[in-house]
């Protein structure tokens, strides 16, 4: 929604600023076709050279999320702190040979069934199983656990930001791809030097479109895209650093109240819930 809304305040100021100072229209719509044909097109195949099939294919399906909305909000992070908590409680009345189908097959758990749903959970849900299916399987020491849950989290942050730079290095790419075009447009403005002076300016101008369309797919569209896929990235990031914050505290010894509060705290102060909403939503999950 917003990226439309960001698109239309966009392309409505830049044009209305050119029709305000009384500029030829039929210039740029003239020169348009060519122009995105070079400039796009250009973009496109470089993009395809400098990417290996699966970070392509990987990069277009992540452009599309932007038009998505934002994965947390404060009931987001109480569903996740909630699901920890039935995770937490089951292991302290069963043992933790019981979490066993659950971190194995997340969909069919009545601990997990409702949070994997949602498919942008993939990552987290990821996360915590493999870090309790460790936990349930393998005896090693607190800050080990601590070692291998950082370096599941960066691995998986690295992942989610190449879409990110890959349209960050289109958008430095598409100046200079506008420059390419503008410079085409003046070798044929060359071959028309007998030409009276309205129709070398008219050449000019459409030549001069390219430089002006360059920077603003660059400046106006793919540095946006890109960095609103890291912001993307980062939010997953977070969400991964609340879950080992609750899941360190837990695996280090604590009772499931002090690893919820340690999870709770990590969360960003506009999304979290207070102690007693927190309580709450816990007391309804118990009333299911």
């Amino acid at each position: 929604m917003f990226v439309i809304l960001g698109t239309i305040i966009l392309l409505v100021c830049v044009t209305t600023g050119f029709v305000l100072a009384k500029g030829n229209f039929d210039l740029i719509l003239a020169a348009l076709p060519l122009e995105m044909l070079m400039i796009g097109g250009g973009a496109l195949g470089a993009f395809v050279i400098s990417s290996p099939k699966d970070i392509l294919s990987h990069t277009m399906k992540s452009v599309f999320t932007i038009f998505g909305g934002m994965v947390t909000s404060k009931a987001y992070y109480t569903t996740l702190l909630v699901t920890l908590s039935g995770l937490y409680m089951k292991i302290r009345r069963e043992g933790l040979v019981a979490i066993e189908k659950d971190v194995e097959r997340p969909a069919e758990s009545p601990i997990f069934s409702e949070f994997a749903k949602n498919k942008k959970n993939h990552e987290v849900l990821l996360f915590i199983c493999d870090t309790m299916r460790i936990f349930s399987t393998v005896n090693i020491e607190a800050h080990e656990f601590d070692n291998i849950m950082e370096a599941d989290i960066e691995s998986t942050v690295h992942e989610l930001l190449i879409p990110s730079h890959g349209v960050s290095k289109i958008a430095d790419a598409l100046p200079a791809l506008g420059i390419v075009a503008c410079v085409l447009g003046v070798v044929i403005t060359m071959g028309k030097l007998n030409e009276p002076p309205e129709v070398l300016g008219y050449s000019i101008g459409k030549a001069l479109v390219g430089t002006f369309l360059g920077v603003l797919l660059a400046y106006g569209f793919a540095s946006p895209i890109a960095t609103n896929l890291e912001y993307r990235a980062k939010e997953i990031e977070h969400i991964l650093l609340v879950a080992k914050a609750s899941l360190g505290s837990f695996v280090g010894g604590n009772p499931p109240p002090v690893a919820l509060e340690a999870g709770r705290r990590a969360i960003p102060i506009h999304y979290r819930p207070t102690f007693e909403q927190l309580e709450e939503a816990i007391k309804a999950s118990k009333g299911k």
